[in-house]
């Protein structure tokens, strides 16, 4: 009984279709892409950059306010 009332939250909540099935996986490749290492890197500086400027605007504001 508690598995279809799952179920059912999760088909309510359109989640179902969502879980991967162990067929839809593909294998990964060996090695990663040359260029992922710095594209991960890149990714991480970037979203830091756009956090700390959102923190500093908010003190600036806070500031300026008080």
């Amino acid at each position: 009984m508690r598995f279809l009332a799952l179920e059912l939250i999760l088909s309510l909540l359109d989640v179902r279709g969502h879980i991967p099935r162990f067929d839809d996986f593909r294998p990964a490749p060996a090695a990663p892409a040359p260029g992922s290492a710095v594209r991960a890197v890149t990714a991480a500086i970037a979203v830091f950059l756009v956090l700390s400027l959102a923190v500093w605007a908010t003190v600036w504001l806070a500031v300026n306010i008080l």
